[in-house]
């Protein structure tokens, strides 16, 4: 009756992370950082767990004289969020499904 949920996703910064690059061709590190309001410690392992799991893509590049780290959603990521969605709908409409 209720499917599992990815463990992954599962982790609420891990989780705005992907919600966010699901909305987004790409994003920086500095705007996931404003957006989710984590440190820049925490959300940096999180990236790397998500990138790990090949959720998501990290590049490391410069804008002028600055770092820039740019993330964004793989094929593989999107349908896991799209999936850990539709489990989640199994908690919330019990019935339903």
């Amino acid at each position: 009756m209720f499917k599992e949920l990815d463990p992954l996703l599962h982790s609420q910064l891990r989780l705005a992370v992907v919600s966010l690059l699901m909305t987004v061709e790409e994003a920086d590190f500095v705007y996931l950082k404003e957006k989710t309001g984590a440190t820049a410690g925490n959300l940096s392992v999180q990236i790397d767990k998500l990138a790990m799991a090949g959720y998501i893509t990290v590049t490391k590049g410069f804008q002028g004289k600055r770092p820039r780290t740019t993330c964004r959603m793989t094929p593989t990521g999107r349908q896991a969020f799209v999936d850990y969605v539709e489990a989640l709908k199994t908690y919330v409409h019990p019935s339903a499904h």
